[in-house]
């Protein structure tokens, strides 16, 4: 496959394109790893709570703990006690879960980001590539193995009535007759159009 045009200006342009469509990519993934970031900054609240569940947690335990060694009514006041410790985690797991939904929303907002103008790219910058490549390989194709005449039929196909009104002899009929001059004007002619040397 040939990626670029043989012509300064169409290669040039083609490059600038290609520059261009990398740095598109490259800001949306700066851009969406910088809004990741901003959205996981969320998740200090929810730090906060498994923090302070943890140190209710802990602090029932170690309070239950030493209540149970209260001669009589130690049982059923670390038992008492051992409720908070369930509260402590109850809170923790609240702040767990907080943190996995900032997560979420952190990790999918950054696929969006990337994602969308990725898909832009493809339907837009993609193809027009792909056609390029594809014409100017079969153009080369042509050219390479001698069938000028096609190359010349298609650029008859192709100008508009100003650019065959240009012609001092009418290129239709050199074309038919077989005219290696006219075929090979107008071969080079669609050649110059692809970006291609003749």
């Amino acid at each position: 496959m040939k990626w670029y045009a043989d012509g300064a200006a169409r290669f040039t342009r083609q490059v600038i394109a290609d520059v261009l469509a990398l740095g598109w990519v490259a800001f949306w993934v700066w851009f969406a790893l910088g809004a990741r970031d901003g959205v996981l900054t969320a998740r200090a609240p929810g730090d906060g709570l498994v923090n302070a569940g943890n140190r209710v947690h802990d602090a029932f335990s170690d309070a239950a703990g030493s209540a149970g060694r209260v001669p009589v009514v130690g049982d059923d006041l670390a038992g008492a006690l051992g409720k908070g410790t369930d509260a402590g985690t109850t809170l923790s797991d609240v702040g767990r879960a907080q943190i996995e939904a900032v997560e979420t929303v952190a990790h999918w907002l950054a696929v969006a980001l990337i994602a969308v103008p990725l898909v832009f790219l493809l339907i837009t910058w993609l193809p027009l590539r792909l056609r390029f490549a594809r014409r100017a390989f079969a153009a080369r194709r042509l050219r390479d193995t001698g069938r000028t005449d096609l190359l010349a039929l298609h650029a008859l196909n192709t100008m508009s009535l100003a650019q065959l009104a240009r012609f001092d002899d009418d290129p239709v009929d050199g074309w038919r007759r077989g005219d290696p001059e006219v075929i090979a004007v107008l071969a080079s002619r669609r050649l110059a159009r692809l970006g291609i040397r003749g």
